[in-house]
């Protein structure tokens, strides 16, 4: 397939990314590192403003620098935790968030946060700076978290707060919000649109308040009474989330959504969900039951690596279920996926490790 990107430069242009390329000694993805090359030659053949040439070489360069940060713990599970920076030391929250993040940590997780004071600090000290990874942002105003915090190896400090937001989703497995202000909000209601859309593959994704706190509570009857009143979202799009005061029932829904199931790729308009434990035919007969509507197109069935899969040698050991989804409720994914975590065919949940097979 012809590059866009490169065919759209003069040929003696192209050529000479290409040789770069080889002198640097690339040789694994080279069609994407030319393509970003060149995509920077034909920006500045464009004659943007510095401005925006700025915003796209700092873009760039935050994105490497986390992606370097990451990159070592690519097999470990991590959670992302978001709330208020400004949270004090003895608010109920800042205990309640040591205590859901050590125990995350003593289960084999990494607590990603916003490396700022607050809740983020308190991630950081409920799961030990070796448990942590941290994205800061440069903020003229915010208070900075303590040195022990601030000074942690694993933190990258970003500009903005796009590239920002990107590696605090993009990385994690699951996700805790404790009550926060706007960039709290602005966090969680991404979250669910990304879910909701199909955008991102489904995660466990806990609004965990203080002992008898009301503020997710309060969300949830906003939620009913004006957004699925007016029909501006579907009466399910909320239960994907759980509200709950409680550490023990925070960490088992985030250990608990990978007891069985895995992983999830679109092959065509077909989608594969793979799982750590083989269903029984009448396993797959009462999904079918419950869960028909989701896939009226020949519903859901047992399936061998397709050929995408075996191409990439992707997770062909896993069972498998295939399924032509009704592509507008794939927002729904999430209660099948529980369905298939409730199985009693599914693995007993290890109550000190990660239950999923990689990362993925």
């Amino acid at each position: 397939m012809p590059d866009d990107a490169m065919d759209a430069l003069p040929p003696a242009v192209a050529e000479e990314l290409r040789d770069a390329v080889m002198s640097a000694g690339i040789h694994e993805d080279r069609d994407l590192v030319l393509r970003i090359l060149a995509t920077g030659a034909g920006l500045g053949m464009d004659a943007p403003g510095r401005l925006d040439l700025k915003i796209v070489s700092a873009s760039l360069e935050e994105m490497r620098a986390a992606f370097r940060l990451f990159a070592p713990y690519v097999d470990v599970p991590k959670v992302t935790i978001f709330g208020s920076a400004r949270t004090r030391q003895q608010d109920a929250l800042y205990r309640q968030t040591m205590d859901v993040t050590s125990a995350l940590a003593d289960r084999g997780w990494i607590a990603v946060t916003g490396a700022g004071p607050g809740i983020m600090q308190a991630a950081v000290q409920g799961a030990g700076p070796k448990r942590s990874i941290g994205v800061s942002i440069r903020l003229p105003f915010e208070e900075h978290p303590e040195d022990a915090v601030q000074d942690d190896p694993n933190v990258v400090t970003m500009k903005y707060f796009f590239t920002r937001k990107l590696m605090l989703v993009k990385e994690s497995s699951g996700f805790i919000c404790l009550p926060g202000g706007f960039g709290t909000l602005d966090e969680m209601f991404e979250l669910l649109t990304l879910q909701q859309t199909g955008k991102a593959e489904p995660v466990p994704i806990v609004l965990l308040d203080a002992p008898g706190g009301t503020f997710w509570a309060g969300l949830r009857r906003f939620v009913d009474e004006q957004l699925i009143t007016t029909g501006v979202i579907s009466p399910d799009d909320f239960d994907r989330v759980l509200i709950t005061d409680s550490v023990d029932a925070a960490v088992s829904e985030i250990t608990g959504f990978w007891r069985n199931y895995d992983s999830l790729r679109w092959v065509g308009h077909r989608l594969v969900l793979r799982l750590k434990a083989d269903p029984t035919d009448a396993e797959i007969a009462s999904l079918n039951e419950r869960f028909g509507e989701l896939a009226p197109d020949g519903g859901i069935a047992r399936t061998e690596p397709l050929r995408a899969e075996r191409v990439d040698q992707d997770r062909l050991e896993l069972p498998r279920l295939v399924l032509r989804l009704d592509q507008f409720r794939v927002g729904e994914l999430h209660r099948l996926i529980r369905a298939l975590n409730a199985l009693g065919s599914a693995p007993a949940l290890d109550k000190t490790r990660w239950s999923r097979t990689t990362e993925g």
